[in-house]
């Protein structure tokens, strides 16, 4: 990890540009801009870990990366891909706890960072930026549960046309069968039994190892449970 030298207004764009500060007034942007830094890390490194302390939140400037639990075993859950503008880090940062996950960098990228602390005293301080995360902390919950109820609800092929339908834009992140399992849960032997299926049945079609949306219609029939 690097640091990368920035100036003001880079970093006063970047929270203009992001939900929990959008609307904040352009003294209080200053303010903010100058407890925030930007990190590049490279791919595979690990931005933290879990149960480490947690620095602040994180803003994906460039690049991508992965949250991921470890099962005892070793097993790998991918809990969440990050791309370019996403926020992670929150629950920490908010709390004060450590890092319930771990993040590591899929390609090369640059990371924004604002301190935990800095954060606390804009909830104590700041009634619409408190608002402001109850409302991204309750988004957060829906889509924890809506992920929980699939993985008891959905067999796995299901839950793969789901993913899938939630990238409709190309190009689609280039996820390996190990990373889809992750994702979904599963191992990869099954992800490759259901990616076939999907094939098939020609709701996708798999060119140079990248998912490619051969028939919406026929994908979204796959998203419903039987």
């Amino acid at each position: 990890m690097k640091l990368i030298e920035t100036n003001p207004d880079q970093r006063i764009e970047t929270l203009r540009g992001n939900v929990y500060f959008s609307e904040l007034p352009e003294p209080l942007l200053k303010e903010i801009s100058a407890c925030m830094q930007l990190r590049e890390y490279q791919r595979a490194d690990v931005l933290f870990w879990e149960a480490d302390p947690c620095d602040g939140l994180h803003i994906i400037q460039t690049g991508s990366a992965k949250i991921f639990r470890l099962s005892p075993q070793g097993r790998q859950y991918i809990v969440r891909i990050l791309q370019e503008g996403d926020t992670f880090a929150e629950v920490p940062a908010f709390d004060g706890g450590t890092n319930p996950v771990n993040v590591e960098a899929l390609e090369n990228c640059r990371v924004w960072v604002i301190e935990s602390q800095k954060l606390r005293s804009l909830i104590a301080a700041h009634p619409i930026f408190a608002q402001k995360v109850l409302t991204n902390f309750g988004d957060m919950l829906r889509n924890l549960v809506r992920m929980v109820s699939e993985m008891a609800f959905y067999q796995v092929t299901h839950r793969l046309a789901r993913l899938i339908s939630e990238h409709p834009q190309e190009p689609r992140p280039h996820w390996t069968q190990e990373q889809l399992a992750a994702q979904l849960g599963t191992v990869r032997e099954v992800v490759a039994r259901s990616l076939k299926e999907l094939e098939r049945s020609g709701a996708i079609r798999i060119e140079d190892r990248r998912i490619h949306i051969a028939d919406d219609n026929v994908l979204q029939q796959w998203t419903q449970p039987n």
